[in-house]
């Protein structure tokens, strides 16, 4: 196992033998990380922590450290991170509290770039982008392959779904449904449509965009419609297309609301 000397681990820690582990790392606590992972210089990895395989944890980051919730009292709640995924410098991911999910879970293939911060109680699903100084408050929940620009800031209890692209510069304080294409206008952020060059290249049929396209129309572009009637006409008339379905039940099982404001607001 390459050490570096100056290196300190906790002996409770567990390392698979391939682990990489470079100058100044600290490892406290019941650390478990599994094969081919690297852990950069001056890297601090504290409490219950998992993580994967093949993942580089980069150079200055915090990694598991305690929840910044007046409640925890010191609990063992947990941080789990799962394979390839690649943690830029200076990064802070925080393990959960016990009034919360208990964990905070990144999955698999994301990309976490500078200086970003995943609080308390997250979930990251796989194949995520998030730019540099994006930050998450507690419980926030981002859905695959969404995509987070440089500076986004997304309030407590939020969802982003999947596939969505998030333009940087942006407070989200509601959720952001699937799929979608939020940028910034001025000081507001407006959905503007269906994130459809991520959706290309992420191998999406045409079919599959065009159905989702119309689902966009009737859901934002539609104001003498209510949005239960939206619902219930995509739920009947676009049943055939599993990726409208997800969009349909993501708005029903918003607590904090979907974000709606769109460009010709």
């Amino acid at each position: 196992m390459p050490i570096h000397p100056t290196a300190v681990i906790d002996p409770q820690a567990e390392l698979d033998s391939s682990v990489q582990i470079d100058p100044y790392v600290i490892i406290d606590g019941p650390v478990v990380i599994g094969p081919g992972t690297r852990i950069c210089a001056h890297a601090v990895l504290s409490g219950h922590t998992t993580i994967g395989q093949n993942n580089t944890i980069g150079a200055f980051t915090s990694i598991g450290a305690p929840p910044q919730d007046l409640h925890y009292k010191g609990e063992a709640t947990e941080l789990i991170i799962g394979d390839g995924n690649l943690v830029r410098e200076y990064v802070s991911i925080h393990r959960g509290t016990a009034s919360g999910r208990g964990k905070t879970w990144i999955g698999n293939h994301n990309m976490i770039m500078a200086y970003c911060h995943i609080a308390h109680d997250c979930f990251l699903a796989d194949h995520v982008i998030m730019a540099n100084l994006a930050t998450l408050a507690g419980h926030v929940e981002i859905g695959s392959h969404a995509n987070l620009g440089g500076l986004v800031a997304v309030h407590q209890y939020c969802r982003i779904g999947d596939y969505a692209y998030v333009g940087g510069l942006s407070g989200i304080g509601l959720d952001v449904p699937p799929y979608v294409l939020m940028e910034g206008t001025r000081n507001q952020m407006r959905i503007s449509g269906i994130n459809k060059i991520g959706l290309r290249r992420a191998g999406m049929d045409r079919g599959t965009i065009a159905n989702l396209e119309d689902a966009f129309r009737i859901l934002f572009r539609s104001p003498q419609t209510l949005l239960k009637d939206a619902l219930f006409k995509l739920q009947n008339e676009m049943k055939d297309c599993p990726e409208v379905q997800v969009m349909v039940d993501f708005f029903q099982s918003s607590r904090r609301g979907v974000a709606k404001r769109t460009t010709d607001d």
